[in-house]
């Protein structure tokens, strides 16, 4: 499986959105860090593409990442992130973003469902407003958040005796 193709730039994505819109497609935008890929991703992942009939993933960048998740993060670099979410049947597109939200995103593709993790509820999502403004439904995908990457390194650790 080529999954190379599904890695868009911000431009071609713009692009993508626009075609799949004018076929009728339902696009669904979803966003992470997605360092260290685990089942809590896949089923928000699969949860939201459920939502629609085409999910594009914006994943953050490496510094995006650090700036969120601090120091040694992330694990993954950005191009290994986005690699292995385009290899998912569930992701039709990848996306890379630096932004704090994904805000620009939202504005540039217009998709019809903005899926966000059960981390968030409606009103603690970032870009609600801006969601709100554009037209865009705000969704929560996904299980319980069980899973959780800082979680797995903490137990990778713990198992490793440090």
């Amino acid at each position: 499986m080529n999954t190379e193709n599904k890695i868009l730039s911000f431009a071609a994505a713009r692009a993508q959105s626009d075609a799949w819109r004018d076929q009728g497609e339902r696009i669904v935008l979803a966003n992470g860090c997605f360092d260290i890929l685990h089942v809590g991703h896949l089923r928000y992942l699969q949860a939201a593409r459920d939502l629609g009939s085409r999910l594009i993933v914006a994943v953050n960048d490496d510094d995006s990442v650090r700036a969120l998740k601090g120091p040694g993060r992330p694990i993954l670099p950005t191009a290994e992130r986005a690699r292995l979410l385009a290899a998912l049947r569930a992701v039709d597109a990848v996306v890379i973003f630096s932004s704090p939200t994904v805000t620009p995103l939202l504005e540039a593709l217009r998709p019809a469902i903005h899926a966000k993790g059960t981390d968030y509820t409606p009103d603690s999502v970032p870009e609600r407003a801006a969601a709100d403004r554009l037209g865009i439904r705000v969704a929560i995908a996904g299980d319980p958040k069980r899973h959780a990457t800082r979680e797995l390194l903490s137990e990778i650790r713990r198992r490793a005796g440090h």
